[in-house]
C-alpha cells in the first residue's frame, strides 16, 4: 500500500508533497531580535531533507514578547530583511514550504538563553517587564508580571497585525500562532495563569477571547488562499489547568474562524507540570481533536521512528507529524523515512547525486516506489 507519511495534503491553496514538518525550534541566536547566518545553516539544512513544510521558529511581534534576549521578532525592516534572505536562501536549494510561527513570551518572558541557565534575567542583566493576563509569576523565583490593560491588549494586537504584513511581504507559504507552551496566548486560556475578572477571564469562553480574537484578526489579514494554523497546548498537566475538553471547544471555535488545522502539543505553562514524556505521547491529543472537532491536527512530541510516524497518520491519529530534535538529529530523516516504508526518496534537486537509482553499487535491491 501506499505510505500514508508520503501523501500529499492540501491546505486552502498549498499542496505539501509529504506529511512531514520540521516544528518551530528557538534557536536562541537572533541579534536584537534579527536572523543571521545560523538561520541561513539552521533552515537550510532541512530545505535538503525532503521535508514537506519547515516552520522557523516562534518569531516575536514585539521586543517585550521575546523569551530571552537572543530570540527572534519581525517587528522592523532590518528583521524583515533578514528573514527574507533567510527563506529566498532555502528556496533557492530546496523544494519545501515554508511556514513561521509567531508569538509572544508574556510572562514567560525576560530570561536568559537556555545555554546560560534559561533564568529570570536580572536588573544588572537588563531584565524588561513582563505582562501577562494576571499578576501571575510561571514559578518561585520569577519576575511578577504586570497584568495588560486592554489597551496594551489592542497594542498588542496591532503588533500581531505588523508581523503578519511582514510575514506576507517575506512570502511565508503558511502560518502558525502559537497559543502553547506557557506563551502568552496560552496564559490567557488557562485558569492557572488567567485570573482576570472582566471579559477576558473566568469561564472558558471568557478565556478564549483573547485569543479568538488575535485568531480571528490574522486570519482576516493573511491571504485567505494561504493557510493559518495554531500551536496549543492540549493539557497543562497540572491538577486545575486547561483541560482536553477545553482544547476541544477551542479547537471548534477556531474552525469557525477559518483555521486551517491545530498543532497539538502539551504543557510548559506551570512550574508543577508533571509530563509523562514517551515517544509521540501527545498524539492521542490530536486524534481527539481531529475526531470532535472536525479539524486537521499536526502531532508532535518525540517522534522519531518511521513506522511509527506512518502509523499516526495511517490510523487518523492526526494528519500530520512535525519533528524538532528528531529533525536536528538527522535532517535527512524524511529520506531515510521513505527508503525504510518503501516510498519514493524525497531527494532535493541538488541533491540527486545521492539517490539510490544513482548508487546501484550500494542500493543493489532498490526499486523505485510503485
Amino acid at each position: 500500500m501506499p505510505s500514508a507519511l508520503f501523501s500529499p495534503i492540501t491546505l486552502r491553496g498549498l499542496t505539501l508533497p509529504n506529511r512531514i514538518a520540521v516544528s518551530p525550534m528557538c534557536q536562541y541566536n537572533s541579534t536584537d531580535g534579527t536572523a543571521n547566518d545560523w538561520h541561513l545553516m539552521h533552515i537550510g539544512q532541512f530545505a535538503l531533507g525532503g521535508f514537506g513544510l519547515i516552520i522557523a521558529e516562534m518569531t516575536n511581534v514585539n521586543m517585550v514578547g521575546r523569551i530571552s534576549y537572543k530570540c527572534a521578532t519581525l517587528a522592523t525592516d532590518e528583521n524583515e530583511k533578514a528573514l527574507k534572505r533567510v527563506v529566498d536562501f532555502a528556496r533557492q536549494y530546496g523544494p519545501s514550504k515554508h511556514g513561521l510561527q509567531v508569538g509572544h513570551a508574556g510572562r514567560k518572558g525576560s530570561t536568559q538563553p537556555p545555554a546560560q541557565g534559561a533564568k529570570p534575567l536580572t536588573k544588572e542583566e537588563k531584565a524588561w517587564e513582563t505582562v501577562a493576563p494576571s499578576a501571575i509569576p510561571y514559578g518561585p523565583d520569577w519576575h511578577v508580571p504586570r497584568a495588560m490593560t486592554k489597551e496594551e491588549m489592542k497594542a498588542t494586537l496591532a503588533d500581531y497585525l505588523n508581523t503578519v504584513k511582514r510575514a506576507e511581504r517575506i512570502g511565508y507559504d503558511l502560518l502558525e500562532l502559537h497559543a502553547a507552551h506557557g506563551y502568552l496566548l496560552h496564559q490567557f486560556l488557562s485558569p492557572l495563569s488567567n485570573q482576570r475578572s472582566d471579559e477576558y477571564g473566568g469561564s472558558l469562553q471568557k478565556r478564549m477571547r483573547y485569543p479568538l480574537e488575535v485568531f480571528s484578526a490574522l486570519r482576516e489579514a493573511w491571504p485567505k488562499d494561504k493557510p493559518l494554523g495554531i500551536r496549543v497546548s492540549a493539557v497543562d498537566w497540572v491538577d486545575g489547568g486547561t483541560t482536553l475538553d477545553d482544547t476541544v471547544v477551542f479547537a471548534k471555535e477556531l474552525k469557525a474562524l477559518g483555521c486551517d488545522y491545530m498543532d497539538v502539543s502539551s504543557g510548559q505553562l506551570d512550574a508543577r507540570q508533571k509530563i509523562p514524556f514517551a515517544p509521540h505521547f501527545n498524539a492521542p491529543f490530536a486524534e481527539r481533536v481531529r475526531k470532535d472537532a472536525g479539524l486537521p491536527t499536526m502531532s508532535v512530541g518525540l517522534i522519531t521512528d518511521a513506522r511509527e510516524a506512518e502509523e499516526i497518520v495511517a490510523s487518523g491519529k492526526a494528519d500530520m507529524i512535525a519533528m524538532a530534535r528528531g529533525a536536528m538529529y538527522d535532517p535527512r530523516w524524511p529520506i531515510h523515512a521513505a527508503m525504510e516504508l518503501g516510498a519514493e526518496p524525497p531527494f532535493a534537486p541538488r541533491m540527486m547525486a545521492a539517490h539510490p537509482k544513482m548508487r546501484p553499487m550500494i542500493f543493489p535491491d532498490y526499486k523505485p516506489a510503485g
